[in-house]
């Protein structure tokens, strides 16, 4: 029977995962499974990464200092609310996500602390 390596330190990890010491606040996740891509996620998922990273807030091999990390998943179980996206460590699901809701997310929730209403369908907290 094989043996596997043994697992590597935490500090091992970190040497080699910048983002396990970085300034990381939120993660937004935006669902990219079928359902959402077909009502327009991955232009979402670009409106997000480029107004991020416009603000210098996007974490990343560039923007270590980021406080935003980005990035796309798979199916989160709403297809029927496509675009969704997440916010996290809050738990907020947001449904029907355009790329013009984008601004607004990131002013009022991702800047300010305060979820948009009118999008949020589902509180994790």
């Amino acid at each position: 029977m094989d043996e596997f390596p043994p697992m590597p330190t935490p500090e091992d990890d970190a040497a080699l995962s910048p983002v396990m010491g970085s300034a990381v606040k939120r993660q937004v996740l935006v669902c990219t499974a079928k359902s959402c891509a077909g009502r327009g996620s991955e232009a979402v998922l670009e409106a997000f990464k480029a107004q991020l990273a416009e603000g210098d807030l996007l974490f990343s091999k560039a923007n270590r200092q980021g406080e935003v990390q980005c990035a796309s998943c798979g199916s989160v179980g709403f297809c029927a609310i496509g675009p969704a996206v997440l916010v996290y460590p809050e738990g907020i699901w947001y449904a029907h996500v355009t790329p013009a809701d984008v601004p607004e997310i990131i002013d009022s929730h991702l800047k300010g602390g305060i979820p948009v209403e009118r999008l949020v369908r589902k509180r994790l907290g």
